[in-house]
């Protein structure tokens, strides 16, 4: 089993848009034995909240269900336990690789690389602005979520 971990800051946004997305993409697939899937946030702002209600307006609208999300904080034990773990920005993965020992460094990447002809290499966070940014998020979740499966496919 694969173990994948997605990582924003408060895990209210973008990390639990990105498992949301990628967990329907693996249950759609017929893969979800094959992965599990989690999301967590760099700060502890918001752990035990659901996730933001724009996000998960506009997941609803696209047929994603972010109900039993709840926030939670990454943890050292995090490095250990999953094989990869993507930040949504570079200030995310700084963090996370500050955060980790040296050995578990090669699992840390930008969720971003994996997106096929995508302009940014960050998704930017929505939290601050309109609706649009939401929807602007999920885009980007698709776009990567397929490359990072894809990739996946790949390497069995």
């Amino acid at each position: 089993m694969k173990r994948i971990l997605f990582v924003c800051t408060g895990n209210i946004c973008r990390s639990p848009t990105a498992e949301a997305v990628a967990r329907h993409y693996v249950e759609t697939a017929g893969l979800a034995e094959r992965f599990e899937l989690d999301s967590a946030g760099t700060s502890g702002y918001h752990v035990g909240e659901l996730p933001d209600p724009r996000t998960r307006r506009a997941a609803a609208r696209r047929g994603y269900d972010l109900s039993t999300l709840v926030a939670r904080r990454l943890e050292p034990a995090d490095f250990q336990q999953f094989d990869l773990l993507l930040a949504m920005d570079r200030s995310h993965y700084e963090a996370m690789l500050n955060m980790c020992a040296p050995v578990y460094r090669p699992k840390v990447e930008l969720f971003m690389r994996f997106a096929r002809d995508a302009e940014f290499d960050e998704v930017p966070d929505p939290y601050y602005g309109g609706e649009a940014g939401f929807e602007a998020v999920l885009d980007m979740c698709e776009e990567a979520v397929k490359g990072l499966f894809e990739t996946l496919q790949l390497q069995r």
